[in-house]
């Protein structure tokens, strides 16, 4: 794949951005860099090789989920600028 002007444009109007001057020129370089990485990888011999599902064999170790009441409701209202009984009070954001 040859890597040009032409693709840059094409690839950058496909993501919306626009590169020009010394930023196409730094594109251009890392797109070169980045399919020569590609063409590195595809001389390799992996048919021996099982696909990667995991990184570790460790399982993810989770914790039990325990209620904790940490602030009570009247704590929570007492420093609230404005309140009504047991809810906050706050000004309207939505019109019916």
């Amino acid at each position: 794949m040859e890597i040009n002007d032409e693709l840059i444009d094409h690839l950058s109007y496909l993501a919306k951005l626009k590169f020009e001057g010394p930023e196409k020129t730094a594109i251009k370089a890392d797109l070169i860099k980045i399919t020569g990485f590609m063409q590195k990888l595809s001389e390799l011999n992996t048919d021996d090789l099982e696909p990667l599902i995991f990184m570790t064999e460790e399982s993810g170790r989770l914790r039990e989920d325990e209620t904790v009441v940490t602030i009570t409701q009247t704590e929570a209202l007492h420093n609230a600028p404005k309140k009504d009984s047991d809810y906050f009070r706050i000004p309207k954001v939505l019109d019916k």
